[in-house]
């Protein structure tokens, strides 16, 4: 979905330029206003989706930064809608009433029933019907856990994955974009479970997961690998060979002076900050190596160091 096409405004529109279309598009297509249209209550839940997400500082530059399509895997339906109180919405424009199981009047004297607006089975309405019929209800959603390494959250990967829907092994085909954070979730329109009275079927989640890498860790964009150092490179400079996750090497400088636990920097050589995003750093961090056991020859070294205090 287009959230710009959908309100009809350009990318550069202000706040007040989206406000103003919204509320247009609102009440052409209000359910209380277009009874039984069923091409208007889609129309007013697309504008909805699209004005929850415009509308929101944060979510409109994750929508502008990666796109319609990697928006929507990054982004459920909950998501989108969280934050986003559409009854207040709709007082604000002067509808009166409230949506979501609740009277919502305010166009042609009369008023609607929904049991769910953006639920679980779509948005339902017992005006036009006059109560009493049932609308096809969206199957189920449904959730699985797919783990991912470092290396897919750096390039990006096309998956597919073997799973088990109804009790019958199914493969799906997914897409991992680059820079995906631990714990979002991937979404895939109409893979979910069956809808129990011909409508349409579910989608499917997948909760990501990060593998354990033998080498790095992550903190956040950026990637941390752990060198240790000897201390007399510690005292008097060095350096150490790191060599990145896409297996580029170098010879980093360790300045004199370092203490245990110190980082140095190479700048852009972490993950991507998403689909379109920069790349985070490389943090070397130095561990000063403390041998369990001497030499004699150490020994002797170690003590005249001690000797002139050091």
């Amino acid at each position: 979905m287009e959230y710009y096409q959908k309100l009809g405004v350009a990318k550069n529109a202000t706040a007040s330029e989206i406000k103003k279309a919204y509320r247009k598009l609102a009440v052409k297509y209000h359910p209380d206003k277009n009874k039984g249209d069923k091409q208007a209550e889609e129309k007013f839940k697309e504008i909805s989706e699209a004005y929850a997400v415009l509308s929101d500082a944060e979510k409109k530059q994750q929508y502008d930064t990666y796109g319609s399509t990697d928006f929507h895997q990054r982004y459920s339906q909950e998501d989108i809608f969280r934050n986003f109180d559409l009854n207040d919405i709709l007082r604000q424009f002067g509808f009166g009433g409230s949506m979501g199981g609740q009277q919502a009047s305010g166009f042609g004297g009369g008023g609607a029933h929904f049991n769910s607006f953006f639920g679980q089975g779509g948005m339902h309405g017992g005006g036009g019907c006059g109560g009493g019929c049932h609308q096809p209800e969206k199957g189920q959603d449904m959730t699985y856990q797919i783990t991912v390494t470092l290396d897919e959250v750096l390039t990006g990967s096309d998956r597919s994955i073997s799973l088990r829907k109804n009790g019958q092994p199914q493969q799906v085909s997914v897409k991992i974009p680059k820079g995906i954070e631990e714990g979002k979730k991937l979404r895939l329109r109409g893979k979910g479970g069956p809808s129990k009275n011909g409508g349409p079927p579910g989608d499917l989640y997948l909760k990501v997961e990060l593998s354990e890498h033998p080498v790095f860790s992550r903190d956040g964009d950026n990637l941390i690998v752990t060198k240790l150092l000897n201390f007399s490179d510690a005292c008097m400079g060095g350096s150490v060979e790191v060599e990145t996750l896409e297996g580029k090497k170098f010879a980093v400088k360790v300045p004199s002076g370092t203490i245990d636990g110190a980082k140095l920097r190479l700048r852009g050589f972490g993950l991507p900050a998403g689909p379109v995003g920069e790349r985070g750093d490389l943090y070397v961090k130095l561990a000063v190596k403390v041998p369990e056991e001497l030499s004699d020859e150490q020994v002797q070294a170690l003590t005249q160091l001690r000797e002139v205090g050091l």
